[in-house]
C-alpha cells in the first residue's frame, strides 16, 4: 500500500488534533490519519506526485480521533519536489470564510465600514475605507473630527456641521460628499453613520459605512450630458421643421382648393407623406398672368426637408417671374436648369416639372416638361397621355434641350398634371403606374364636385404612399 511520511514541517504547521511543528515530523499519513487514503485529498497527493502538475484550491477534510469527529476546510497548495511533495495550507473556518465573503462584497460594492469608540478614543477602518480615501493603512484612520479636511471646499462646512451634530447630539448622517484624495482626484463618497448612546443619551460609539459613488456619479453625468445633447438636437430639428413648415405654408397655404382662371376650373390636391407637416419638394402654381393667359405648373424636387423646400421655393418663384415676362417656356426651363447647376450650397438637388400656359382665346395649351410624367387627357370617356416633348430633369446636365408641345382643349375635356407619388409603387414599373392612373380616370365620375378626392383615394390607400402627392385637375 502506498504511504507518505512527513519529512519536515514548519513551526506554524498543525493538524486537527493539535500536533504542531516538530511533533509532526516522521509521522506516517496513513497510520496517523486513518481513512485518509480514501479521501479526495489523498488522491490529490498521488496525482501531483505522479504527474508533476501543481494543485491549488480548497478542500474539506474529516477524520475521527479519540472518538471525536473533525471536519475542516483548507486552502491547499501541493507541489512535487525532489521525489516528494511540498504541501502548504491555511485553515478556513466558517468565520474566516465569512470574512472573505464580506471583504469581497465590500470590494465589489466599493464600500467599507468604520467603528469609533468615543469613550476609549479608538477608531477602526476596514481595508476598503483606506482604498476609498487613497490612504496607506500604516497611516491609520482619519479621526471623524478631521474628516472635513479632506472634503472639497464647497462641501467642507456641511461636513463639519454633520460631524458636530453626530458627536454631540447623536444625529445620524447619510450624505454624499466630495472627497479629494492624493493625486488631486475627487471622489463622491456616501457617508452613513450613527451612534450608540449611554443611559443619558450621550453618544459613546459611532459605527457606519463609507461608499465610493464616483462611478455612479460619472455615469449619471454622462447620462445627463447625453440627455442634454438629445434635447438640443430635438430642439434644432423641431426648429428646422417649424421653419420648413412655415416656409411651405407661405408657398402652398391651401392643400386643397378650387380656382376659376380664364374659363378653366382648376382643382388642386396636395398630400404630404409626412402627416401634419408639408415638408416635401412637390409644388404647384395655378395663376392668371397679366396678359390674361393661365400659368399651370407641377414640380417635384428630389428629397424632403428644409433644403428641398428651399429649392422648391427658388424654382417656383423664378418660374412664375419669368412666365410673367412672357419668356418662352423652353427658355424658362433652360434658365431654371442653369439656376440649379450653379446654385451653391451644401446639398445638390435635381427636380422634375411640367409647365403649361393656357390661352383662353384659342383654347390652346402649350406645355413643356423636364423629366416629368406627361399630362393625362380624358376626352369623351377615353384617357390618354399626351405625347411627351424632349426634356430631361433639371440639374442633370449643363446644356439640355427642351421642346414645347401644344394641345387644344375642348369643352368637357379633363386634364391632369401630377407628381410621381400618385403612380409609383415599390417593385412596380412606371408604365404600370401610369396605366393604373388612366384606367382609374376613365372609371370615376367626372361630374363629381371633387373629382380629385375619388381619384386619389382610388389610387393610394391611406399610409401606402412613400412620397408626396400633388395633382392639378383642369376642365373647361
Amino acid at each position: 500500500m502506498t504511504d507518505l511520511r512527513l519529512a519536515a514541517a514548519s513551526s506554524e504547521a498543525f493538524d486537527t488534533v493539535g500536533r504542531q511543528g516538530p511533533d509532526l515530523v516522521g509521522l506516517s499519513l496513513v497510520d496517523s490519519y486513518p481513512g485518509i487514503d480514501a479521501t479526495d485529498l489523498w488522491r490529490t497527493y498521488l496525482d501531483v506526485l505522479a504527474g508533476g502538475t501543481p494543485y491549488e484550491g480548497e478542500t474539506d477534510y474529516e477524520e475521527s480521533t479519540a472518538g471525536f469527529q473533525y471536519r475542516s476546510r483548507y486552502r491547499l497548495r501541493v507541489v512535487r519536489c525532489q521525489g516528494g511533495l511540498v504541501v502548504s495550507y491555511a485553515r478556513l473556518d466558517s468565520a474566516e470564510r465569512e470574512q472573505q465573503r464580506l471583504a469581497l462584497m465590500q470590494s465589489l460594492g466599493r464600500m467599507g465600514w468604520v467603528d469609533r469608540d468615543l469613550v476609549r478614543g479608538s477608531i477602526v477602518w476596514s481595508e476598503e475605507v483606506y482604498s476609498i480615501f487613497g490612504r496607506d493603512p500604516d497611516q491609520g484612520p482619519v479621526p471623524l473630527e478631521e474628516l472635513a479636511v479632506h472634503a472639497e471646499d464647497e462641501d467642507r462646512p456641511v461636513m463639519e456641521q454633520a460631524v458636530r451634530g453626530l458627536l454631540k447630539a447623536g444625529e445620524p448622517v447619510d450624505r454624499t460628499f466630495r472627497i479629494r484624495i492624493p493625486g488631486q482626484q475627487v471622489r463622491h463618497v456616501r457617508i452613513v453613520v450613527e451612534t450608540e448612546n449611554d443611559a443619558l443619551g450621550r453618544p459613546v460609539r459611532v459605527h457606519g459605512l463609507f461608499q465610493d459613488l464616483s462611478a455612479a456619479k460619472h455615469a449619471e453625468r454622462q447620462l445627463l450630458e447625453h440627455k442634454r445633447s438629445v434635447l438640443a438636437q430635438q430642439g434644432q430639428l423641431a426648429a428646422e421643421r417649424d421653419l420648413a413648415a412655415r416656409l411651405q405654408d407661405t408657398l402652398l397655404p391651401v392643400p386643397q382648393q378650387q380656382l376659376r382662371l380664364a374659363g378653366l376650373t382648376v382643382d388642386v390636391a396636395y398630400l404630404p407623406v409626412q402627416e401634419g407637416l408639408r415638408l416635401g419638394g412637390d409644388w404647384y402654381s395655378a395663376v392668371e398672368l397679366p396678359d390674361g393667359n393661365v400659368l399651370l405648373v407641377v414640380g417635384d424636387v428630389a428629397g424632403h426637408g428644409l433644403d428641398a423646400v428651399a429649392t422648391m421655393a427658388q424654382l417656383r418663384f423664378t418660374a412664375k417671374g419669368m412666365a410673367i415676362t412672357g419668356s418662352p417656356l423652353p427658355e424658362i426651363l433652360a434658365n431654371l436648369n442653369t439656376l440649379l447647376m450653379h446654385t451653391s450650397g451644401r446639398h445638390f438637388h435635381t427636380a422634375t416639372m411640367i409647365m403649361a400656359v393656357y390661352e383662353p382665346a384659342a383654347s390652346r395649351l402649350t406645355w413643356v416638361r423636364a423629366g416629368h410624367p406627361p399630362p393625362l387627357l380624358v376626352r369623351d370617356g377615353s384617357a390618354r397621355f399626351l405625347p411627351a416633348p424632349a426634356g430631361i430633369l433639371l440639374g442633370a446636365a449643363h446644356d439640355p434641350r427642351f421642346e414645347a408641345s401644344i394641345v387644344e382643349l375642348r369643352p368637357g375635356d379633363h386634364l391632369l398634371l401630377y407628381t410621381d407619388g400618385l403612380i409609383e409603387r415599390p417593385g412596380e414599373s412606371i408604365d404600370e403606374g401610369m396605366a393604373r392612373l388612366a384606367d382609374t380616370a376613365q372609371a370615376i365620375d367626372l361630374a363629381a364636385p371633387r373629382l380629385l378626392d375619388g381619384l386619389v383615394s382610388a389610387l393610394v390607400a391611406p399610409g401606402d404612399s412613400g412620397d408626396d402627392i400633388c395633382v392639378l385637375h383642369m376642365t373647361r
